[in-house]
């Protein structure tokens, strides 16, 4: 096994059991009403990728501060990669809650945060898996599969994403860290690109969002 394979798997399964989407997902729709799914999914991916960029840019500008200096901004970006696969899980579980499919067993948040991180490379480790078409995947993995297939299937996308971290999240590191105030620029930037991927991913996940919410009358119901 990897060495950063342990790694991996504590910064998942953290990111996971904090994720708070369905929660996320039901103040959204009780704060716009009248709104659509798509409506709210797209609000939701605005504010995902802005805070990821932001997030990013922050410790890149640490890294410029004399007094503090780059060993700190490493030590932030450690803690910046939790944060930012929680804020991603959040993202993720958020969207699926929007789509009808409420995700509680961790197993399958796993699944879906993967496979969503993974964008394409995701939804080709579904497929080649498990027989299942590329687009459009999750809901059929997330209700259909049995759970001894969803782990075997999370140990497949866990080796595709140690192998996409050290190509991609590495330059982003490195950029975050750059002297003379350039670090804040490729963090903001390089972050929120990646999570641009993690929201072209949830598509490829779910494809379009539905026309209306199942749970429409009995929703409305409640608020009142």
């Amino acid at each position: 096994m990897s060495r950063g394979t342990p790694v991996l798997d504590l910064v998942l399964d953290r990111a996971v059991q904090r994720s708070k989407g369905h929660e996320v997902a039901t103040k959204l729709r009780q704060e716009r009403p009248g709104a659509s799914p798509a409506e709210l999914v797209a609000v939701l991916e605005s504010r995902y990728v802005r805070n990821a960029g932001l997030l990013g840019g922050g410790v890149g500008a640490v890294a410029t501060v004399p007094a503090v200096g780059t060993g700190t901004a490493a030590v932030l970006t450690t803690a910046q990669v939790a944060a930012s696969m929680t804020s991603a899980a959040t993202f993720v579980m958020a969207v699926a809650s929007l789509h009808g499919v409420r995700v509680d067993d961790l197993e399958r948040r796993r699944t879906l945060l993967m496979g969503a991180l993974l964008g394409e490379d995701g939804a080709e480790a579904v497929s080649g898996q498990m027989g299942l078409g590329t687009l459009y995947w999750a809901k059929a993995a997330l209700t259909k599969l049995p759970i001894n297939t969803i782990r075997t299937l999370n140990r497949r996308l866990r080796r595709r994403l140690l192998r996409a971290g050290a190509v991609k999240g590495g330059s982003v590191v490195l950029g975050r860290l750059a002297p003379f105030g350039v670090g804040a620029v490729i963090g903001y930037f390089g972050t929120r690109a990646v999570a641009k991927n993690v929201v072209e991913g949830v598509e490829k996940a779910f494809g379009p969002a539905p026309a209306t919410f199942a749970d429409a009358h009995t929703f409305a119901a409640v608020r009142t």
